[in-house]
């Protein structure tokens, strides 16, 4: 799909003072990185930048600050050290975000040198997007880029704020994230197959929807499925099961059967008598779990079935595990979907962010697929066709 909104490459940077909001949420224990996949899927708009003798100054958020103030164990300063040895640049971090001490640190960069700021939520008002942290912002770049998809749907001051006092623009990785998911409803190459997981059903119905009127075969697994089981009259025992959400199933289900999608839905579940690694398990036919147990992952013949439509496919869109996968004894399900989708090099696979991009980097199996997601909540905003306050923010290509 055309991306419409200005990037990088359409504006001049030699020189100039570029503020560009990247995703560096990354997993940090005791100041150690422990996952460099989003900085590392920053570092082409960087290297341009730099390559352009830009001075950029780097802002992220990371983990989920109170807001009210400094937490040294969530300080972007890890994180900046991580992208000089991931980039080979020369990288300045300054402890401050919104005040002189960052003020001051911007006016001292040179052409082709990179600040990080620090974490932009220590300050509650980041969350709010609120005007005085915008306009702070925006006095430190001639230009503003927005490279965090991730946050792309978030209406936050680092966000969309700077956008409404400098021109601004999106960087490489916003650019093809939302290309390439746009792309999946505008020319797919068919069959098309979307697999969904994840546990409530409330969470993914705009996407359900959306995939109803374009998808080939639609596959729902993980704990969601349970809840279109008890709404067709199954007995779930204990798993997991939104009520309120059974008429709306059902109305999925219909919708499904007069666009002519195929709704594949499990036939056999892995159940345990605890939600535990520990837990007695048994293998149970949709629809007659015994009292006292819960499905917590699909079973083989479930496998088999997903397996053979995944095969079929010429795209391949998922996003959510089929059980529990962070506990091994559960996993089996959630990497027989992975390995299926890795076994069929003739189709292109997107992986949806979340915790499917989690469950591909477990099974190692990251390199087999054609494209992967750097945000869950944006990718599935984007799937649903809401549009991302992000990107709207941006000045329009030409």
């Amino acid at each position: 799909m055309a991306f419409t909104k200005k990037t990088v490459r359409d504006v001049e940077v030699d020189g100039k003072r570029v503020l560009c909001r990247v995703d560096f949420n990354v997993p940090l224990k005791d100041g150690v990185v422990g996952d460099t996949t989003r900085i590392v899927a920053a570092l082409p708009t960087i290297k341009y930048l730099v390559e352009h003798n830009a001075r950029v100054i780097l802002m992220s958020h990371l983990g989920r600050p109170k807001g009210d103030g400094p937490q040294p164990e969530l300080s972007l300063a890890p994180v900046a050290a991580k992208l000089a040895e991931l980039s080979g640049f020369d990288v300045a971090f300054v402890d401050d975000t919104y005040g002189q001490k960052a003020a001051d640190a911007v006016a001292a960069l040179e052409p082709g040198k990179i600040l990080v700021l620090e974490n932009v939520r220590f300050d509650k008002r980041e969350k709010k997007n609120d005007p005085e942290i915008a306009k702070t912002l925006a006095s430190y770049g001639d230009i503003f880029v927005l490279d965090a998809f991730g946050t792309a749907h978030r209406a936050q001051g680092s966000v969309v704020g700077p956008a409404a006092y400098i021109p601004a623009v999106a960087g490489f990785l916003l650019e093809k994230e939302v290309s390439t998911l746009g792309g999946l409803f505008s020319e797919p190459k068919r069959p098309f197959v979307a697999i969904l997981g994840g546990s409530k059903v409330s969470d993914k119905i705009g996407v359900i929807d959306r995939l109803l009127d374009s998808a080939d075969t639609v596959i729902v697994g993980g704990g969601m499925a349970y809840t279109f089981s008890k709404a067709q009259g199954g007995h779930i025992g204990n798993s997991l099961c939104e009520d309120d959400w059974c008429d709306r199933a059902l109305e999925m289900l219909d919708k499904a059967k007069k666009n002519g999608v195929e709704f594949l839905l499990p036939v056999d579940n892995v159940t345990a008598d605890a939600f535990s690694e520990d837990a007695n398990t048994q293998v149970a036919k949709t629809g007659e779990i015994a009292d006292g147990w819960e499905g917590l992952d699909i079973g083989p013949e479930t496998e088999k079935l997903f397996a053979d439509a995944i095969a079929k496919a010429k795209t391949v869109f998922w996003n959510g595990p089929c059980g529990v996968f962070e506990m091994d004894k559960f996993a089996h399900g959630t990497k027989a979907i992975a390995e299926a989708i890795a076994a069929n090099q003739d189709c292109d696979s997107v992986i949806g962010g979340g915790d499917s991009v989690a469950a591909v980097n477990k099974f190692g199996l990251a390199d087999k697929m054609t494209f992967i997601s750097t945000g869950g909540g944006a990718s599935m905003q984007l799937v649903e066709g809401k549009p991302l306050p992000g990107v709207e923010a941006l000045n329009d290509a030409e």
